[in-house]
């Protein structure tokens, strides 16, 4: 039975940015067939907004509470979220 799809919106936080979090996030978002997105935040933190199938996003999720080799996450906000516009998962600007 295929998983069934979901979405969830990521609030990262911790040493996130400037340690390649955005570019590795979209590597694993790639990786794993999601659609989605990731941007930085003014406050900060990182934010993604992931969709697809329920074990493919779960992955995400577990990824995201490491991050790349340089990120230092303390904290990972996950919730229910809209399903994003469709299309690969992609880094947007700084919001």
């Amino acid at each position: 039975m295929p998983d069934a799809t979901v979405s969830r919106r990521l609030t990262i936080r911790g040493r996130v940015q400037g340690v390649y979090y955005r570019a590795s996030a979209q590597d694993e978002g790639v990786r794993l067939g999601l659609e989605g997105w990731v941007r930085n935040r003014l406050d900060g933190s990182v934010e993604a907004l992931v969709a697809g199938p329920e074990t493919a996003v779960e992955h995400f999720i577990e990824w995201a509470r490491r991050g790349p080799p340089a990120a230092h996450v303390h904290d990972v906000a996950v919730t229910a979220a809209e399903w994003p516009e469709p299309g690969a998962f992609s880094v947007r600007p700084t919001a």
